[in-house]
């Protein structure tokens, strides 16, 4: 790629997410030659564009010594520029496109709806030779509309130049999971349902709602963690074994693996079920009073919006019949705990004689820093008859970009490894759609949590 045109560029995730990693990327000296233009709604200024690209590098930029990468980064916001936009009106974006060098990757920043409406004024005749569409999730806000969205995209570039982004699936996550399984023989061959009795995939954040209400409020935990980034890791944990790391081998590995899934077993008529949902009150957060989530800022309680999901997934295939995949997301939880947690089925039998705590045996797959723990039983210290718990750890590779870094790394280099597949976009919501549907017809009730605790105290997940 020649250009990263950024729309939606005076947003927050612009601010917070995209640009840090484009700063990083191109200081690693991994993106040569790259330029950055910016477009927003927002009436902004030269120094006002110029101010926000300062904050977002400035991590990048103050690293010490000049490398060539550092100063790379500062040519390129030496000579980026912003344009105020509609992009939504016809003819706006394509004039506009018309101005940059390409090839480009445009990368939409926007709400789903706004994103929808930019493609559907945008002809393929306006777009330089090679252009790539970056996509935000959420993709689509329902099966129906993601599967608009693809047919909208698919008359304006091939399936290949379509990087739908799910910054979840950096290639430390995707490659570490991968490799931990299928290169190692003690774990393949027990990686099914004849000895695990449950996979866990948790993503409970220490943060609260940190002025997001503009966009959380009308996501909740559900649409905004499990429909895309949790489904996705699941189909990585759940997958069969790729031929090679080619994208058409691993995303299709992917896709088989959402297309055989459900919430709740197969024929199950009550989605409700194999769902939870809470949301949380007042408490205290690493020593900070936090208001009850109805009392922030911009909050709507009409949108009965929850901040602590929780599913059970399915999927219905030879390998994992009968196994729930359960996945977890919430907001104002007392640790941070973002990892995949597989529980293996106990012994069939343990010899008489022994006594202490026959645990399940657990191994942990962290998600930021990347580590491998695993619980194992052993006898002592001390009364050799007696089992204690003890845990191997270790660190897994990681990759010092930041996670859109390596997603937009990706797009630079045409490699669409790293990102949703057009069907897996739609599969995703059509997962979940059951139980927002139980959620939003109250079916389902809206249970309480203390910001600062575990999570409601019924809950298996809150207790581990």
């Amino acid at each position: 790629m020649k250009t990263l045109v950024i729309l939606g560029a005076s947003g927050d995730l612009t601010g917070r997410l995209l640009l840090p990693g484009v700063g990083r990327l191109i200081a690693s000296g991994r993106a040569p030659g790259l330029a950055l233009v910016g477009a927003g709604s927002d009436d902004w200024t030269p120094a006002r564009w110029q101010k926000r690209l300062t904050e977002s590098f400035a991590e990048s930029l103050g690293a010490g010594e000049q490398s060539s990468g550092i100063q790379e980064l500062a040519s390129v916001q030496k000579n980026s520029r912003y344009q105020q936009l509609d992009v939504t009106a016809k003819g706006e974006l394509g004039a506009f496109l018309g101005t940059v060098e390409g090839p480009v990757a445009v990368y939409f920043a926007l709400p789903p709806a706004i994103s929808q409406k930019a493609c559907e004024v945008l002809k393929k005749s306006e777009l330089p030779a090679g252009t790539r569409l970056v996509m935000e999730k959420p993709f689509g806000s329902s099966s129906a509309s993601a599967h608009e969205l693809n047919e909208t995209l698919a008359k304006l570039v091939a399936e290949d130049h379509i990087h739908r982004v799910d910054h979840f699936l950096g290639k430390s996550t995707v490659l570490n999971i991968i490799g931990l399984r299928f290169a190692n023989r003690l774990l393949e061959p027990l990686w099914n349902g004849e000895h695990i009795t449950k996979v866990e995939i948790i993503f409970d954040e220490d943060l609260a709602l940190e002025n997001r209400a503009r966009y959380y409020d009308h996501a909740g935990a559900g649409r905004d963690m499990i429909q895309s980034h949790l489904l996705q890791i699941m189909a990585i944990v759940a997958m069969e074994p790729p031929a090679t790391l080619t994208e058409m081998d691993v995303r299709s590995s992917i896709a088989a693996v959402l297309r055989a899934s459900t919430v709740g077993r197969t024929g199950d008529t009550d989605p409700g079920a194999s769902s939870r949902r809470a949301r949380y009150t007042k408490g205290t957060l690493k020593g900070k009073h936090v208001p009850g989530y109805l009392s922030e800022e911009g909050v709507d309680p009409a949108n009965d919006t929850e901040t602590l999901a929780e599913v059970e997934v399915y999927v219905n295939n030879w390998r994992w019949a009968g196994v729930p995949f359960i996945l977890r997301s919430g907001k104002a939880l007392g640790r941070n705990r973002k990892e995949a947690v597989i529980t293996y089925k106990p012994v069939p039998h343990l010899p008489l004689g022994f006594t202490g705590t026959d645990s399940p045996t657990r191994l942990h797959i962290g998600f930021g820093p990347e580590t491998l723990t695993l619980d194992l039983d052993v006898n002592g210290p001390g009364d050799l008859f007696t089992l204690d718990r003890v845990q191997l750890e270790t660190e897994l590779g990681s990759d010092p970009l930041l996670p859109y870094g390596e997603v937009l790394e990706g797009v630079l280099n045409g490699d669409p490894l790293l990102s949703v597949r057009g069907d897996t976009a739609e599969d995703c919501w059509r997962i979940v759609e059951p139980a927002f549907a139980a959620w939003k017809s109250g079916a389902v009730p809206m249970q309480d949590y203390a910001a600062g605790t575990s999570g409601p105290a019924g809950w298996s997940t809150s207790n581990d």
